[in-house]
């Protein structure tokens, strides 16, 4: 167990711990794991929202079941690296529901995007009407997943 946030205890690490794995434990169940009064545990979950810690509760969905097997990832350099370019490109990719993820990166390229579609077929599609219409798009490089070797949303605490 890492040390990251000297504003937790032991008590708010081993809360936080137990919610990423099941965020629909009952504030009961939770304060018995926790070694706590159900009071006590509800009133540290709520400060640990007010304080930022816990972003937000969410259902995690089987992607076969709905049909998006295919995890590609995306490799997106820009024609230029001005801030207008970057503040366009940002804003546009936010829109955009079928980017799961976009992040900017140093090295060899601007932005990685992530993404689950259906198969290839319906990839191309995705790269040819989203991602390469994004603003200042100069060149791609796609990552088609073949296996899930590990992923997790859990965070080290």
């Amino acid at each position: 167990m890492t040390d990251n946030s000297p504003d937790l205890d032991r008590i708010d690490r081993k809360i936080l711990g137990v919610l990423q794995t099941d965020g629909r434990i009952t504030t009961t169940d939770l304060a018995d794991k926790v070694g706590l009064s159900p009071t006590a545990t509800a009133d540290r979950m709520k400060r640990l929202i007010r304080d930022g810690y816990i972003l937000r509760f969410t259902a995690e969905l089987n992607p076969q079941k709905l049909n998006l097997s295919l995890l590609v990832f995306v490799e997106v350099k820009l024609d230029k690296t001005t801030a207008d370019v970057f503040d366009a490109f940002a804003a546009a990719v936010s829109r955009s529901p079928e980017v799961l993820e976009c992040h900017m990166v140093a090295g060899g390229f601007d932005y990685l995007v992530k993404s689950r579609v259906r198969d290839m077929t319906h990839y191309r599609q995705f790269l040819a009407e989203v991602i390469l219409n994004l603003p200042g798009v100069r060149e791609t490089h796609t990552y088609a997943v073949m296996e899930d070797v590990k992923d997790t949303h859990v965070l080290p605490i």
